[in-house]
């Protein structure tokens, strides 16, 4: 991120992308944010709340030239009116297969500004990538809450990284998912959430602090709050427009798709499985609750593709996931162990 160091002023913001050999994808947003002032401290509970406060209420600065460079590939976009940018590559100039990450470069130019000069990671699978990872977020890696609202908002946009809570046993799974059966497999980890843009860097620092591996972009949308609609819009199809476009640009890769029981992951999952025959090998939903008209519609979609070779498994914990991905080669027996270790902290 191109800060603005508590300054204000013109702020760019890009996000983890993600390619294939053939293309790169990459979002951010170039915005303007107020500057804090010399009244507010470097640091305590002012400088939290302020943080926050303008976290929500950046301006996006809309036709904005950002002109993106990776490898000897080049092209320009424009940012929207919501100051967004969304950059499709196509790599018609190969790049190293030996490295998984590459670093773009970014040119930002907007009238009556000094052009900005930052760089953003893609993550472009190796040559022999096996399988790739989509995982949801909320209520799937970090605990959100998201059948209550408000106190759903608040651990969005208030709470601070080191004070949210990873599901037990998450980050040793992940990292054995990551990994591989033998350890060197490198296998790109998408995540997809409809949490709003404004909680990225928030999101970010909660990975690392809980060795939890980063994903090539952490999928989110804007909400479009405003006074009248004080509730995130709908977005039912999010998460299949965005796993669609996935299983597109990885082509034949087969993968695996984690998430929760309190949204409509099994049923979006499920959807995909069906129009992508073959490609999904194995869907993890954690159980978030134990309703039982809940419970009996998941059955029903465990039956519904039960015909094929992709198992839904309900699972109250990592652990049982772990095995389940153990007994079908995606992890180790060590990193089942390490799961289990993990999952008793």
């Amino acid at each position: 991120m191109k800060s603005d160091s508590g300054q204000g002023g013109m702020v760019v913001h890009p996000y983890r992308g993600y390619g294939s050999r053939k293309e790169a994808y990459l979002m951010g947003r170039v915005f303007r944010q107020a500057g804090l002032g010399r009244a507010i401290p470097r640091r305590g509970p002012l400088r939290d709340t302020a943080d926050v406060v303008r976290r929500i209420t950046r301006r996006g600065m809309a036709d904005v030239e950002v002109h993106v460079r990776l490898g000897d590939n080049v092209v320009t976009v424009i940012t929207d009116h919501d100051g967004y940018f969304d950059v499709h590559l196509p790599i018609k100039v190969p790049v190293a297969d030996d490295v998984a990450w590459h670093r773009a470069e970014l040119h930002v130019v907007a009238r009556d500004e000094s052009p900005l000069h930052t760089y953003a990671n893609i993550y472009i699978p190796p040559p022999n990538t096996d399988l790739i990872v989509i995982s949801d977020i909320d209520d799937t890696v970090m605990f959100t809450g998201v059948a209550d609202k408000l106190r759903m908002l608040y651990r969005l946009f208030v709470e601070k990284a080191h004070h949210r809570t990873a599901f037990p046993g998450v980050a040793a799974f992940y990292q054995a998912l990551h990994v591989g059966k033998h350890g060197e497999a490198r296998r790109p980890i998408l995540y997809v959430s409809r949490g709003p843009w404004a909680i990225y860097e928030v999101l970010e620092a909660f990975f690392q602090l809980n060795q939890i591996p980063v994903g090539p972009i952490l999928f989110l949308r804007e909400w479009g709050i405003s006074l009248r609609h004080p509730w995130p819009r709908r977005a039912e199809d999010h998460k299949h427009a965005l796993i669609t476009r996935m299983l597109s640009l990885f082509e034949d890769l087969p993968c695996v798709l984690i998430g929760d029981s309190g949204q409509h992951d099994p049923e979006v999952y499920t959807r995909i499985v069906k129009e992508h025959p073959g490609r999904v090998k194995a869907i993890y939903i954690r159980r978030i609750g134990q309703k039982a008209d809940r419970e009996r519609a998941i059955a029903r979609l465990q039956d519904e593709i039960r015909h094929t070779d992709c198992e839904l498994k309900l699972a109250s914990d990592s652990v049982a996931m772990a095995e389940h991905a153990r007994d079908r080669g995606y992890i180790s027996d060590n990193a089942l162990d390490a799961v289990d270790r993990d999952s008793r902290l």
